[in-house]
Order: structure tokens, then C-alpha cells, then sequence
């Protein structure tokens, strides 16, 4: 096997790094994960995930975590309600749920992060996580990679992935292309015991998501096992908006007054999100790697999740695409058919780069109707047609129009005039 006698570092603790940990552990690697958190208590997770068929739970399946997963999923969590700016429902899934179960391809079980990363924890070897992981330098040594941590500590590598996220450490030892701005920043919340704390939009959700649209903005809430709940707004803005607006996000009153003026139109039942001084707010500028992006694949080193494919969350698919991605990779590295690890990674990368090249169009074209005048309407026309589920829907949807430059611009793609046929 390739990877027999070899030490391999994931660097990050997230569903991708620790799903390939756990992957890799049952073919009998020596890995570890190095994670910048203290340790697995020390951060609040972030809110619900929706697992697919093919990507996710396929994974999980390989990994022999379905069981544990279904333990810990949360049924009718992904129970949507469509709304406008001023919260009146325009489609309820709660009034007829859904049909789907595990197995079937359009399936998508909702689980809270905190348990997600609890299951793969609680499956890894004891001491696979070392925690207080920051790494910041990489030196490549023969054959082999040095990384060096903020608390001091070193270690040495023969396989290095980067699992660190959009802002990983590990992309420019693989490759020096850069995201490109979208043109949209989300400002993403979390709000503790939501029935006290907003009770209106607490009885909205009803356990399940939120998708509110209107005057060209977005507003997605998302409930949580414990009774809080996560949400995050979305409008155009420009590229260091979150830098140069002047707003202390720690200060809730300035972030409530930066919503009024900045969607007027909304109803102030929306206000309640903004109304509690223990909130957490976090400006999340919205990048995508070139959908055409490729590399030649490296010895020794490379990238998973949105280390390797960073992309807006408008498609559902992030955490999707690094647990696929982590599936992927451990099949090519435990494959006897490759006879070196740079051909074993360069089977998976060109995989992975087929893969965002898709993936990624449907989820720009997400992003960009989302934030148009009738994205209302354009979302109760797919739960009309009851396409908005189906696997296939986004690269069907992307088959059937033509790009907006903006778009094209974030795909990589050279500029040309086009409008929806």
C-alpha cells in the first residue's frame, strides 16, 4: 500500500479533515489531525448541515458512521419555509413534509455541526486530534514536510493535506491561484435560546430553515438541536465592505442600525435578530475559486474542501464537497493501482477539479439569482416544479441559461454579453 510507513498531517479539524482521518485510520494509516482549536469544546459550531446521498452520507457510509449518524440526525430539521421581506409564507414544507428517505438519491437529513464533528471525534484512534494546532510555515524537506506550529511544536510529514478551510495555510505550497470576489457578503449570526430571545422568528422556524427574499437580498435562518439557531444575511456590497463600514460587529446596536439602513423594505420582525447583546456576528465575504482551475498535482501534498475549491454556501455543498472529497482521496491513496502518491493525488485532483467545475457553476447561478429583483418568484417556481431537490437540478438549471458577466467573471470565464434564454 502507498501509504504504508508513511506519516501523513491533515491540517484542519472540520467534517472534511476528520472524515478522511477516519477513512484512512480504517485502512491502517499512521495519521494525524492538527487542529488550531484549544480543544473540541473551546468553539461554538455552526448550524445545521444537510448530508446527500451521493456525497456525504456516502462518505459517512464508507467510513461505518451511518448508524451513529442516524442516532443524531434531526428529522423535519430541514423542513423549509419560503418568505418574503415581511415574513408572510409563500411555501410551507411543514404543512406536507417530505417524502424522501435514506437511500433515496434526493434525500438530504439535517444535522447540527456540533454532533457531526462529535461522530467523527469519537471514531478517530485516541490522540489522532492534537488541539492548539496553528500551523504557520511549511518547508519542504526532500522528500518529506516540516510543519511548525504557533505553540512552538514541529513535525515532519510525507503527506501533507490541507483541510484548513477558505483561508488555508497549505493552498500556496499547491498552487498560487487566488479566489475572486462574488460581489456579496453574508453576515452571519447565532442566537441562544431563541424562544426568549426571538420569539417571533423562533415560532416561524418551527425546528426547521427559513429562506427569506426580497429587494435583492437574502436572509436564512437556520434552527439548531439546543434551541438557538443560526442566520445569515446576504446582499451586494463591495469587496472589503466588513473592513471599511466602521461597524464593531461585537456591538449589537450598530449592527441593528447597519440592517435598518440597509434593508429598509424588510419587516422589523426581523429586528429580533439583532436584539440581544450575547449574539455573535461574523462578516463573511463571499469568494469562489475559478471554476477552471487546475494544477499539476504534487508529491506528498494537496488540498480538500474549501482549501481546494472555496465557494459560496448558495448550493448547500461545502461541506458535501469535502467529505467527497475526503472519500476520494483516501480511495486513491490505499489504491495498489497507483504506484506513486503524486499519481494517487493527481487521480483525485482531476476528479475533484470535475467536480467543482459543476458544482461550483450551480452554485455562482445560486448566488446570482438570489440576489435579483424576483429571486422570490424564482424560488417558488423550483418547489413548483419540485426540481430544487433533485441532485441534478443545478447543472440541469445551468445547462438551460447563459451567464451574466458577473458571473463569468468569477468563473474565470472570458466576458461576453449574455441574457436567460
Amino acid at each position: 500500500m502507498l501509504i504504508q510507513d508513511k506519516k501523513i498531517a491533515i491540517i484542519g479539524g472540520g467534517p472534511g479533515g476528520l472524515t478522511l482521518a477516519r477513512l484512512l485510520q480504517l485502512k491502517g494509516a499512521d495519521v494525524m489531525v492538527y487542529e488550531r482549536d484549544i480543544n473540541r469544546d473551546v468553539r461554538i459550531q455552526g448550524g445545521a448541515l444537510d448530508l446527500h446521498t451521493e456525497s456525504g452520507l456516502a462518505a459517512l457510509e464508507k467510513a461505518g458512521l451511518m448508524n451513529a449518524f442516524k442516532t443524531h440526525y434531526r428529522p423535519g430539521a430541514g423542513l423549509i419555509r419560503v418568505v418574503d421581506n415581511q415574513a408572510k409564507i409563500h411555501f410551507d414544507e411543514h404543512l406536507k413534509g417530505k417524502a424522501e428517505t435514506f437511500g433515496d438519491k434526493g434525500h438530504r437529513p439535517e444535522i447540527d455541526r456540533g454532533p457531526l464533528r462529535d461522530i467523527l471525534l469519537d471514531s478517530l484512534q485516541p490522540e489522532a486530534v492534537v488541539w492548539d494546532s496553528h500551523i504557520i510555515s511549511v518547508e519542504k524537506l526532500q522528500d518529506t514536510w516540516k510543519l511548525v506550529f504557533q505553540n512552538g511544536e514541529a513535525v515532519v510529514a510525507d503527506i501533507v493535506i490541507g483541510a484548513d478551510g477558505a483561508n488555508s495555510k497549505i493552498r500556496p505550497f499547491v498552487t498560487d491561484i487566488k479566489p475572486l470576489w462574488t460581489g456579496i457578503t453574508m453576515l452571519e449570526g447565532s442566537i441562544k435560546d431563541a424562544r426568549k430571545t426571538a420569539p417571533s422568528i423562533h415560532n416561524l422556524l418551527q425546528g426547521g430553515k427559513i429562506f427569506a427574499y426580497g429587494n435583492e437580498k437574502t436572509l436564512i435562518v437556520s434552527s439548531k438541536g439546543d434551541g438557538s439557531f443560526g442566520f445569515a444575511t446576504g446582499c451586494k456590497t463591495e469587496e472589503f465592505w466588513d473592513k471599511k463600514s466602521g461597524i464593531d460587529f461585537k456591538d449589537n446596536k450598530q449592527v441593528l442600525a447597519w440592517f435598518k439602513q440597509t434593508f429598509p423594505e424588510w419587516s422589523s420582525i426581523w429586528h429580533e435578530l439583532f436584539a440581544s447583546e450575547t449574539t455573535l456576528f461574523i462578516p463573511r465575504p463571499q469568494y469562489c475559486m475559478p471554476l477552471n482551475q487546475q494544477w499539476i498535482a504534487q508529491p506528498g501534498i494537496t488540498l480538500i474542501g474549501d482549501a481546494a475549491h472555496w465557494m459560496p454556501p448558495f448550493a448547500g455543498e461545502g461541506v458535501n464537497m469535502a467529505m467527497l472529497d475526503a472519500l476520494q482521496l483516501s480511495e486513491a491513496l490505499t489504491n495498489p493501482a497507483f504506484t506513486t502518491v503524486q499519481a494517487a493525488i493527481a487521480n483525485y485532483e482531476k476528479k475533484m477539479f470535475k467536480r467543482f467545475a459543476t458544482i461550483g457553476q450551480g452554485t455562482l447561478f445560486n448566488t446570482e439569482w438570489m440576489h435579483k429583483p424576483d429571486a422570490l418568484k424564482d424560488m417558488l417556481n423550483m418547489f413548483g416544479k419540485n426540481i430544487f431537490r433533485q441532485s441534478l437540478f443545478i447543472a440541469k438549471m445551468w445547462m438551460n441559461i447563459t451567464l451574466v458577466p458577473s458571473v463569468r467573471r468569477v468563473a474565470g470565464l472570458a466576458p461576453r454579453q449574455y441574457v436567460l434564454k
